[in-house]
């Protein structure tokens, strides 16, 4: 199970002594990788470096949580993260625009932020509590077309959103896997067997901040 998980602290007042924490439970626990708000990237970087963690992916958020920064801030980000050490890169999609039907817009965006990648794996964060089935599934064709190498069901911030659901990870797997395309779940994955689910369904990565529980567990 842990070399399905990204260990996660994305939470707006988390402090530098939780972000060593959890990649000191990343190193203990061998995930395969940590994800952290931009601030942290180039801390995250040299720690696991320093500290026996140099193949764990540092893995890092843009235009988190909303979606709503223009492109071109959603591509500096990217360049900055990636100058700062992010191995993937975790961009929210534009959600009113995908409402509206602009799918130039989100397919450029997508495509832009992908070029500032350099390289690196971007997954697209569809924000799936606030999605149709028929919208999930467009985005997933959109994040196809943009050339993303993953598609992720959420941010965890919705309020009052339940996060991932096996029925859309399933749904997102069956569209995006003759694509060579991945899907990660993401939001409420708090236990090995919701996990478990998860994998089944047809995720090949799980975002939680329960990794240490869900390990423990095994």
């Amino acid at each position: 199970m842990r070399e399905f998980i990204e260990h996660t602290l994305l939470k707006q007042d988390a402090t530098i002594n939780e972000v060593r924490k959890i990649l000191d439970e990343a190193v203990e626990y061998k995930f395969l990788g940590v994800c952290v708000n931009p601030c942290y990237v180039k801390f995250a970087k040299q720690y696991l470096k320093e500290n026996g963690g140099e193949d764990i992916k540092v893995v890092t958020v843009i235009g988190f949580p909303l979606g709503q920064n223009t492109t071109e801030i959603k591509v500096l980000e990217t360049i900055d993260a990636v100058k700062n050490g992010a191995d993937e890169i975790d961009m929210v999609i534009n959600v009113g625009k995908l409402k509206d039907c602009d799918d130039e817009y989100i397919t450029n965006e997508i495509k832009g932020i992908k070029m500032a990648c350099q390289g690196k794996n971007l997954k697209v964060i569809l924000e799936t509590d606030l999605l149709t089935k028929e919208e999930i599934v467009r985005a997933c064709q959109l994040a196809i077309k943009g050339g993303a190498d993953f598609v992720k069901t959420s941010t965890g911030f919705v309020k009052n959103g339940v996060g991932a659901k096996v029925e859309d990870v399933k749904l997102m797997y069956e569209t995006v896997k003759d694509a060579g395309m991945e899907v990660k779940a993401s939001g409420g994955v708090r236990d090995g067997e919701t996990a478990q689910k998860m994998i089944e369904a047809g995720a090949s990565r799980i975002g939680t901040s329960s990794g240490v529980k869900i390990v423990a567990g095994e």
